[in-house]
C-alpha cells in the first residue's frame, strides 16, 4: 500500500436537510486526488448516525448452534425482496452506552437471551458511500434453551421479532445458497465458518 494516499478532506458546507428517524446532512467538500492537488467541490448527502451500531451473533457451543433472528424490514421491500429478513441481533447505542452493553440488552430484547462472554469479529462502516453507520460485530457466547420460534421485542418500538435457532452447518448452507440478505449477518457468518472450531474450543475450555 502506497505512503502517499489521500488524506487532506476540505468542508465547505455542511447542513440538515432532513431530520426525521434517520438524519441526512448535505455536504459540500474537496478531497486530496490520488495523483495530487485537490478535487472540486463535490455536493454528497450522507445518512448519519447519532450513535453507532453494535450487532451480536448468539452462538451456543455445547449445542452448535446460532440464534439468529427474523422481523420485517422496509428496505428490502421497498426494494420488492422478501421484507421478512434473517439477522445476527443489533442495534444502536444509547447515549453513554458501549458497544458491548448495548448487545447485552439487545440479545434479551430480541431474543430473550443473556450473553454469557463476547468475541469481537469486526468493526467497519455498513454503506461507507453514503453513511456514516459504524458497525461493531460480535460473536456472543450464549446457552439456548428453547427459544426457536419464540416472539420478542419492544412493543412500543413496533419490533415483531421471531427466534430462529441453527445449527452451524445449516446457518452455513443458508449462507451459500443466497437465503441471508443482511450484510452484517453475511460478514458474521462468513466469520463463523473460518472460526467456529477455534471459538468453540476457546469457549469449552
Amino acid at each position: 500500500m502506497t505512503e502517499t494516499a489521500p488524506r487532506k478532506v476540505d468542508l465547505v458546507d455542511r447542513r440538515r436537510v432532513y431530520d426525521g428517524y434517520f438524519k441526512v446532512d448535505r455536504c459540500r467538500l474537496r478531497h486530496e486526488l490520488f495523483e495530487g492537488g485537490m478535487s472540486g467541490a463535490l455536493q454528497r448527502e450522507v445518512v448519519a448516525r447519532d450513535g453507532e451500531v453494535a450487532a451480536v451473533l448468539p452462538l451456543d457451543p455445547a449445542a452448535g448452534a446460532v440464534v439468529l433472528v427474523e422481523q420485517f424490514r422496509p428496505g428490502p421491500w421497498a426494494a420488492g425482496a422478501n421484507p421478512w429478513t434473517l439477522e445476527c441481533v443489533a442495534g444502536v447505542m444509547e447515549r453513554g452506552e458501549s458497544p458491548e452493553q448495548l448487545v447485552h440488552r439487545e440479545a434479551r430484547e430480541e431474543a430473550g437471551l443473556e450473553i454469557l462472554q463476547l468475541e469481537l469479529m469486526h468493526r467497519f462502516l455498513s454503506t461507507p458511500g453514503m453513511s456514516s453507520e459504524l458497525v461493531h460485530l460480535f460473536c456472543g457466547r450464549v446457552k439456548i434453551s428453547g427459544q426457536d420460534n419464540a416472539i420478542h421485542g419492544v412493543k412500543n418500538e413496533g419490533e415483531n421479532i421471531r427466534t430462529v435457532i441453527c445449527g452451524i452447518g445449516e446457518a452455513l448452507s443458508l449462507l451459500k445458497r443466497g437465503k441471508i440478505a443482511n450484510g452484517k449477518t453475511i460478514i458474521a457468518l462468513q466469520w463463523l465458518a473460518l472460526y467456529h472450531r477455534e471459538i468453540i474450543r476457546k469457549w469449552r475450555q
